[in-house]
């Protein structure tokens, strides 16, 4: 099982990436790969000139289509997701998430910023077709104590992380195990 993680914000490191070291760990231990990409892994020329050929892109794109989930995380600036992440969302072809596990991780400087998730990200996510968008986790800032080093998280974000990388977990494996019955009653009609 492959799963793709997607730092969106402008800084590394930084508060939204501590949310996917936590993630990579957690299913590093129960053997899924996963493949992490972060905004510095493109040119920004690549993404302010919108470049569709970008060798980084082709590659994410790659990824993306032999992934069974991405777990996409952001910081929320002005009540709504990073822009250079929306810039490289844009750049993504149409059907991109098609088929996908999508849980999307976000945190800001305090929770009036927490709808920010359901209103401006999960409209992109559902428009590059994810199959499922789950239901997000947002920290305030104040919920990660540390992300310089080895991420620390309040007891209460600890808590929701959890829960939420279970359902994504249970999640991807009830796509596994969906796509292979699909296929076999097409195959017996």
């Amino acid at each position: 099982m492959r799963v793709i993680t997607l730092a969106g914000s402008p800084r590394f490191p930084s508060r939204s990436s501590a949310l996917l070291e936590y993630a990579r760990e957690k299913l590093a231990a129960v053997d899924v790969e996963v493949c992490h990409w972060h905004l510095q892994n493109f040119e920004p020329e690549d993404l302010l000139y919108a470049r569709f050929d970008s060798p980084a892109l082709k590659t994410l794109t790659e990824q993306l289509a032999q992934a069974d989930g991405l777990i996409v995380a952001t910081p929320i600036y002005k009540a709504s997701f990073s822009g250079a992440l929306k810039t490289l969302l844009d750049l993504l072809p149409e059907r991109a998430l098609e088929g996908k596990v999508v849980l999307p991780l976000a945190t800001g400087g305090t929770v009036a910023h927490m709808l920010a998730v359901d209103y401006a990200l999960k409209p992109v996510l559902s428009a590059l077709k994810a199959q499922e968008i789950l239901h997000g986790v947002f920290a305030d800032d104040s919920q990660v104590a540390d992300y310089q080093h080895k991420p620390q998280f309040s007891p209460n974000l600890q808590g929701r992380l959890d829960s939420a990388l279970e359902t994504f977990w249970q999640a991807l494996h009830r796509r596994d195990i969906r796509v292979p019955a699909f296929h076999q009653q097409f195959e017996h009609a």
